[in-house]
């Protein structure tokens, strides 16, 4: 794993959810993903607010989306799922830690995607499964 003093990206962190949290929850791996059927090995984080907002729009859940600023409690790694599959380089700026995320506030607002734009990577989403190409490596 990168060390986290010579990551690529001191932050902020976000992690975008539908689940509710207070300050000072940690988020940890081992957990239901927000994404498929299994728990995850990892938690995953990005530094960039688009990131999360899929993250929230995209979670399984009917819960209210929400965005957390997170703090990375251990070392963490470029997102391999993004950076090697999908993004090489990691624009996304996405990371995942077997270590827990401490959040440290909640964003009030911000603005979602569009319904036609959550949609129509819904349905993108949907066709890579169809497809078996919709895998997350943990």
């Amino acid at each position: 794993m990168d060390d986290n003093k010579n990551s690529l990206d001191p932050g902020p962190f976000f992690h975008g959810t539908k689940a509710k949290l207070e300050i000072g929850d940690l988020l940890e791996p081992l957990q239901f993903s927000n994404y498929q059927d299994k728990k995850s090995n990892y938690i995953y984080f990005t530094a960039t607010l688009e990131a999360a907002k899929w993250g929230a729009e995209l979670a399984k859940s009917t819960s209210k989306e929400r965005i957390y600023i997170v703090e990375p409690l251990g070392d963490f790694e470029n997102d391999p799922n993004l950076t090697d599959k999908r993004f090489p380089g990691n624009p996304t700026r996405s990371y995942r830690s077997k270590s827990p995320l401490k959040i440290v506030a909640e964003l009030g607002s911000w603005e979602r995607h569009s319904d036609e734009q959550i949609n129509h990577m819904l349905t993108s989403l949907q066709k890579l499964s169809e497809q078996g190409k919709n895998v997350i490596y943990d």
